[in-house]
């Protein structure tokens, strides 16, 4: 029974859910201001829509995932979950997400998710084989959570406040996504898949990398501008934030490309995040 649990933790991607749930609870916070039952209603609900859409994912790709050394020790390819029972899985986790999104909150915030579940699993997964650019109008899956907790919470979905916040997460995903194809683009290529190592060699990523790195800073800086009741300390706060990330980015960018610390890069730019949502969320509630 564990080992099957396991199994089904590494098919819905559980660390992605969890980190979906995330930056939903964000979109809620910085609307509601305050913790509440309703928060754990969103976390169960968005984790198992976002599951449900990585597991539907992997079903799609099992056979280009077996291709690759990076992804082919993954529940389906590997043989230890059918390919039958990931659809059921995914179709399950999906169907009960949707409409506790539904039923608990409101039609918007499930229509939200219905959007992002069509432009995960058939736009974007379909326009990675076609396109080396696919990433940037994918991050909208990213983005699109941070408006569903927003809504949720009872907030319009156009509000500026929350579309600043879904436009930083949508620039972050870019350089985070392309800094993996730095070191696992080629199993992509040999896969089947578009990469944008074949539009650009691997100096010039680095440099189309940092642009987005110092896009993704400029972002996040403007935000405290669309909050409702801004705040000197908070925007000193930000401002020192994106001083040491992108301090810490140019450190590890501008070597040889063999001195590419992939992991502290990947690492530097999702720590950077979830502080940034973090100071987010305490702001809101102070």
């Amino acid at each position: 029974m564990n080992n099957h649990f396991k199994l089904i933790l590494a098919l819905i991607k559980y660390r992605v859910s969890l980190a979906v749930s995330f930056t939903t609870v964000t979109g809620y916070m910085v609307f509601a201001g305050q913790f509440d039952i309703q928060i754990v209603y969103l976390i169960i609900s968005i984790f198992l829509l976002a599951g449900g859409s990585s597991a539907m994912n992997e079903c799609q790709e099992s056979k280009y995932d077996a291709l690759m050394a990076r992804t082919k020790n993954r529940p389906i390819p590997s043989g230890k979950i059918s390919l039958l029972n990931g659809w059921i899985i995914s179709i399950a986790f999906t169907l009960v997400g949707l409409l506790m999104l539904y039923f608990i909150f409101d039609a918007t915030t499930a229509l939200l998710g219905l959007i992002n579940l069509v432009w995960y699993n058939i736009i974007y997964t379909n326009l990675k084989r076609v396109s080396a650019f696919a990433v940037v109008p994918g991050s909208m899956v990213g983005a699109i959570p941070a408006l569903m907790g927003w809504t949720a919470a009872g907030g319009y979905v156009f509000d500026s406040t929350i579309i600043f916040i879904a436009f930083f997460l949508f620039i972050w995903q870019i350089p985070h996504f392309w800094l993996l194809m730095l070191k696992y683009g080629k199993e992509y290529e040999e896969a089947g898949f578009k990469t944008i190592n074949q539009a650009v060699n691997a100096p010039n990523l680095k440099l189309i990398i940092f642009a987005w790195v110092l896009a993704t800073s400029f972002s996040s800086i403007i935000v405290p501008l669309f909050l409702v009741n801004i705040s000197l300390t908070f925007f000193i706060i930000i401002f020192a934030l994106n001083l040491i990330f992108i301090g810490v980015f140019t450190k590890l960018s501008f070597g040889n490309v063999t001195e590419l610390n992939f992991r502290k890069s990947f690492i530097s730019i999702n720590v950077y995040m979830m502080i940034f949502m973090l100071l987010l969320i305490v702001f809101h509630l102070f």
